[in-house]
């Protein structure tokens, strides 16, 4: 992790760490580092796309992604594939519910799209569920972490919507000269 990559983790913990104390009263550790991680990594566009099927496709909706976690009637070769893939759903549709939730009205309007049958939250919610029931041997320890986010999806969605609306004020020119005339 180099410098920048460490500052802007820190600046998300320090936002996420707060507005989830202070509005929704999730104080736990594991959850709030996560989702601070997650902002951090999703800065880099291709770990926002990073999944792809066996040919090389990048997926971005939704519908194909959960088909290509299927182990049993869809293409995912392993478990692990699905745990991978189930994970990246989690992250994926906490991102976009949490800090663009009116794009996802762009993306179901956009023709030829299977996540137009998607409900969001219930995916991801389902998908970090998923995800926690690997509690055996290298998953033991981070399994926990997947069944509280699912439990407390939907207060995490909207405390990152505190965060994006946080983020937007800092942005907006009166805030960012108040800032510079108090530095």
């Amino acid at each position: 992790m180099n410098d920048e990559s460490h500052l802007l983790q820190r600046f998300f913990l320090e936002l996420v760490g707060r507005h989830y104390a202070e509005e929704i009263g999730i104080r736990n550790p594991e959850i709030v580092n996560y989702v601070a991680h997650l902002l951090a990594e999703f800065c880099e566009v291709e770990r926002l796309f990073r999944i792809r099927t066996a040919a090389g496709k990048q997926l971005s909706d939704v519908g194909e992604m959960l088909m290509e976690s299927n182990p049993v009637f869809g293409p995912a070769p392993s478990f692990d594939r699905e745990r991978q893939v189930r994970k990246h759903i989690g992250d994926y549709t906490l991102f976009f519910t949490g800090m663009f939730p009116e794009s996802i009205n762009h993306f179901r309007l956009r023709r030829n799209r299977l996540e137009g049958f998607v409900d969001w939250m219930k995916a991801g919610k389902e998908s970090y569920y998923i995800v926690s029931k690997f509690d055996c041997f290298e998953y033991t320890k981070v399994a926990p972490l997947f069944a509280s986010l699912s439990n407390h999806f939907e207060q995490c969605v909207y405390g990152l919507n505190r965060v994006k609306n946080d983020l937007q004020e800092m942005q907006h020119p009166i805030v960012r000269r108040t800032n510079e005339l108090l530095m």
